[in-house]
C-alpha cells in the first residue's frame, strides 16, 4: 500500500519584499559576512540553512530589523499572515563595550579602519582579548523563535532572515557591532574622543619633564642653529633708491654715471 503524502506547501508570492542580491553561488561576500555564515554552518546548521536561500532570493522576507541584542522580521511563508521570527544574542553592556573600545584605541590601526568604515580582520582578536566573542560562539549563543509550525531549527523563515542578515553585514558592517549592543555613532564618537586623549597625553609626555631632569644639559645646544643667509641684492640698488638731485655732469644724471664703477665693485 502506497502511503499518501501532502503536497510541499509553496509560499505565497510577496511583490514588496527584500531579496537577496545575490541570485547564485554564495550569498556572503566580505570576509565578516562570510564569517558568519561558517560560525553559523560549525553548529551543523549548514543543510537546514540551505532551505531558507530561496526564500531570501524570492523575497518572502517583508521587513527585517537589527537592533541590540535581537534580530526581527517578517517572513511570508504559505499561510496568509506572515511569520514572526526573531534572533536573539548577548548584546554587550556598559562596562563591557567601555573595554572593548579601550583596546581598539591601542592599536592606531584598529580605530583609523572603523573611522573609515572598514571592519579590521583580525577584531574578533580584540573581542577574545576582553573575554568575549563578537560571533556567536555556540548554539547556546542563539535564541531563534518563528512563529510557524515547522519543528525544524531553524526552519526556512529563520534560515531566509540569517541570509539576509549577512547580506545585511556586508552592506554595513557595523550592523554586527549594533547586534552586540553598540551602534556605529556611538562607537565612532568615543574611538574619536578617547583617541583625542590619547594623542593629548602622548603629546604632554613628550614635551613635559621635571626641571631637575634636564640640568645637566639646559644649556646645551641641542642641534645646530640655521641662520638665514642675507638676502641677495644688487649692488646698485642704492642708486635706484636715491631722490631725484638735479646733479649733472655734461648732461648725464649723476646716479648713472656712477652706475658703471657700482657694477664693476660687484664683479670684483
Amino acid at each position: 500500500m502506497t502511503r499518501w503524502y501532502p503536497p510541499p506547501s509553496r509560499p505565497i508570492r510577496v511583490a514588496d519584499g527584500i531579496k537577496a542580491r545575490s541570485t547564485r553561488g554564495a550569498i556572503a561576500k566580505t570576509w565578516w559576512s562570510r564569517r558568519f555564515i561558517e560560525v553559523l554552518e560549525g553548529f551543523g546548521l549548514g543543510n537546514r540553512l540551505q532551505r531558507g536561500r530561496s526564500y531570501a532570493r524570492q523575497g518572502q522576507v517583508l521587513a527585517m530589523e537589527v537592533s541590540a541584542g535581537q534580530v526581527t522580521a517578517e517572513v511570508q511563508g504559505s499561510r496568509a499572515k506572515p511569520y514572526r521570527v526573531r534572533i536573539g544574542t548577548t548584546a554587550y553592556g556598559k562596562a563591557d563595550w567601555t573595554q572593548i573600545e579601550q583596546l581598539l584605541v591601542e592599536n592606531a590601526w584598529y580605530t583609523a579602519a572603523l573611522l573609515s568604515g572598514e571592519m579590521p580582520e583580525d577584531i574578533e582578536d580584540v573581542f577574545t582579548s576582553a573575554g568575549l566573542a563578537l560571533f556567536p560562539a555556540s548554539p547556546r549563543d542563539l535564541s531563534l523563535d518563528c512563529s510557524c509550525p515547522d519543528s525544524a531549527v531553524p526552519c526556512k523563515h529563520l534560515a531566509a532572515v540569517f541570509y539576509l542578515l549577512a547580506e545585511s553585514f556586508d552592506e554595513d558592517p557595523f550592523a554586527i557591532l549594533a547586534w552586540r549592543g553598540r551602534e556605529r555613532d556611538v562607537l565612532l564618537a568615543n574611538l574619536q574622543a578617547a583617541r583625542a586623549n590619547v594623542t593629548a597625553a602622548d603629546h604632554a609626555q613628550a614635551s613635559w619633564r621635571p626641571l631637575e631632569d634636564c640640568l645637566e644639559s639646559f644649556f646645551t645646544v641641542q642641534s645646530a642653529v640655521q641662520l638665514p643667509a642675507p638676502p641677495v641684492t644688487s649692488s646698485t640698488l642704492l642708486l635706484d633708491q636715491l631722490p631725484e638731485t638735479g646733479l649733472a655732469i655734461r648732461g648725464h644724471p649723476i646716479a648713472e654715471l656712477l652706475r658703471p664703477v657700482y657694477g664693476a665693485l660687484e664683479a670684483s
